[in-house]
């Protein structure tokens, strides 16, 4: 692949990657509701079970999908940036791929354990919910809740592209955005969670769209 086609690659997949966001927030906002705290351990069940098919589509997209073309992304960019420096681009690709590596690891652990307490469920449906409980911390932790390995690596692309003069400087002052708010979902509170969430949409979806339109190195204007 000719660096040129490795671009507009990576800038489809930074597009795909924003609205897999987009349909991750209706679905899970909007039309999934999951039962209230006050709801049995077989009411919360019987959720899951009714819904798996969805739920298991949503965290294959949303977190196994969306990791193998974070993957392209990092690699597409990693191009871009080591015109500027290649040590710098190799230490911001690592963040990178670690980060595609947690979310592939959170879908993946998210998807067995849907299927392990839909399996417990009809003999001990408050041990389910308990492993369900304990699973869920578990891909929060790695990549559903935790962005700060995620934040690490658009915030140090994004301060390199800036002094580079890779991307325009909106988007590159964006990126930085981006950036602090994903290192900032450290602190437990979720308005840190949402506004690197919806951010990081308009990110994708304009780095893509640059990355297809200027695929040549060095082009930002």
């Amino acid at each position: 692949m000719n660096e040129k086609k490795l671009q507009k690659t990576g800038g489809v997949c930074a597009i795909l990657e924003g609205l897999i966001y987009i349909v991750a927030f209706i679905i899970y906002g909007a039309i999934l509701v999951y039962p209230d705290t006050n709801a049995s351990a077989n009411e919360r069940l019987d959720f899951l079970a009714e819904n798996h098919l969805i739920f298991s589509l949503l965290t294959f997209t949303s977190y196994i999908l969306f990791g193998i073309l974070l993957v392209v992304l990092v690699v597409a960019i990693h191009h871009r940036l080591k015109t500027y420096s290649a040590i710098r681009s190799q230490i911001i690709s690592a963040f990178g791929i670690i980060w595609a590596g947690l979310v592939i690891a959170s879908g993946m652990i998210d998807n067995i354990s849907l299927n392990t307490v839909i399996e417990m469920g009809s003999k001990e449906p408050e041990n389910a919910m308990l492993v369900f409980s304990a699973t869920n911390i578990i891909t929060e932790g790695l990549g559903g809740g935790n962005e700060i390995v995620g934040g690490i690596w658009v915030l140090l692309l994004s301060l390199t592209a800036l002094k580079g003069n890779l991307f325009s400087k909106p988007l590159n002052f964006l990126g930085i955005l981006v950036g602090v708010a994903g290192i900032l979902t450290a602190y437990p509170l979720d308005i840190f969670t949402e506004i690197f969430g919806i951010s990081q949409i308009v990110w994708f979806l304009w780095i893509g769209v640059f990355m297809i339109r200027k695929p040549m190195i060095g082009s930002t204007n």
